[in-house]
């Protein structure tokens, strides 16, 4: 690998490991994502602890959980039985779109049943709460409907640059 080469895959790994954690995320989480995302090849638990310069353990809890989120699949090498070897979902993006989608439903029933507590309040000094949650609830309804709408978009979109290839 060229010195310019490896220079780009250090910055991928630092920026994603930096975008990660700017969403509240595990820094090594954006770490192993981009090592994954710049790999011609699937990688094994040793390989990526060794090219992150971890140990195993955080790199196999990290992996768990990114398997669990739908970002990294296992892969099965006949040639090395006993090693798990890890690469990056094809869906990676739409994968991760669709996790931050769930958490922006979990607000959307959040709101609507703090809305319905809150409704049921007959004094007026509840009336800044209730605009509160009333717009809360409406936030993150039309953030739905964008993540909706996005998501056709982005269907379109995969299938122009799938065509190119």
């Amino acid at each position: 690998m060229s010195t310019q080469e490896e220079k780009i895959k250090k910055e991928i790994i630092q920026r994603l490991g930096d975008a990660y954690k700017s969403f509240g995320l595990n820094k090594l989480m954006g770490h192993i994502i981009a090592l994954l995302i710049y790999s011609k090849e699937p990688l094994s638990l040793t390989q990526i602890s060794k090219e992150l310069g971890r140990t195993k353990g955080p790199v196999s809890q990290t992996l768990k959980r990114l398997y669990d989120r739908k970002l990294v699949r296992k892969v099965w090498f006949p040639e090395d039985n006993r090693s798990d070897f890890y690469e990056a979902e094809p869906d990676i993006f739409v994968n991760a779109f669709r996790n931050q989608s769930e958490l922006i439903k979990n607000n959307t029933r959040i709101a609507q049943q703090i809305k319905e507590k809150v409704i049921r309040i007959k004094n007026n000094e509840e009336k800044v709460l209730k605009q509160r949650i009333s717009e809360m609830e409406a936030f993150y309804l039309l953030m739905e409907k964008y993540n909706r709408k996005f998501m056709k978009e982005w269907a379109k979109e995969r299938k122009k640059i799938v065509k190119l290839q």
